[in-house]
């Protein structure tokens, strides 16, 4: 009997992805061949610094956004706000597919980042629609509804990016107590 491997699970062949050297089994977020990529790359710590950079853009345009709700004040102060933040996350997701391409040898929809990278294209097209919203000159209460619902669908991404690195540092945490106690049994 022939077992055939999967595509999506298969080790690409040199021919395919010139990183390539040698099958690498994945056992969790990272191979280490990708482990070591993601440290020497310039842009894991340029999504480290837009990240949080981001989630401070967006607490301060909450505050914004519901000031103008609750009293009607401070609408173009709020729209700057919510334009500012798309700005930043349409950054992120340029800078972010660059930093996927770089650790897995694609640009987006990594296996290891296939759900984050969903949530994603659904927070950029709700961030985009407030654009095309605010171009057309929709209600300005409208639009702020439109800005929190946005902050909360990319909250939820957020989350899911927190939790993917959590997940990666377990790993690793495991990988190096494995190592020690196989260097204990030799």
């Amino acid at each position: 009997m022939t077992v055939v491997p999967h595509p999506k699970t298969a080790a690409p062949t040199a021919a395919a992805d010139p990183r390539a050297s040698a099958p690498t089994v994945r056992t969790g977020l990272y191979t280490p061949e990708e482990r070591k990529r993601r440290d020497e790359t310039k842009w894991t710590l340029v999504q480290g610094i837009l990240a949080p950079v981001q989630f401070l853009v967006m607490g301060v345009s909450v505050f914004l956004v519901l000031r103008y709700l609750r009293t009607g004040q401070g609408l173009e102060v709020a729209h700057l706000s919510i334009v500012v933040k798309t700005l930043v996350l349409y950054t992120i997701m340029v800078t972010g597919a660059i930093w996927e391409k770089v650790v897995f040898g694609q640009y987006l929809f990594h296996e290891s980042f296939f759900w984050e990278d969903v949530v994603s294209f659904f927070v950029i097209g709700q961030h985009t629609a407030y654009l095309v919203g605010l171009s057309l000159a929709w209600d300005p209460r409208f639009l702020m509804w439109m800005a929190l619902v946005a902050y909360a669908a990319y909250t939820v991404n957020a989350i899911q990016f927190i939790l993917k690195l959590r997940a990666a540092r377990l790993q690793e945490a495991a990988e190096r107590a494995a190592r020690a106690a196989q260097v204990q049994v030799s």
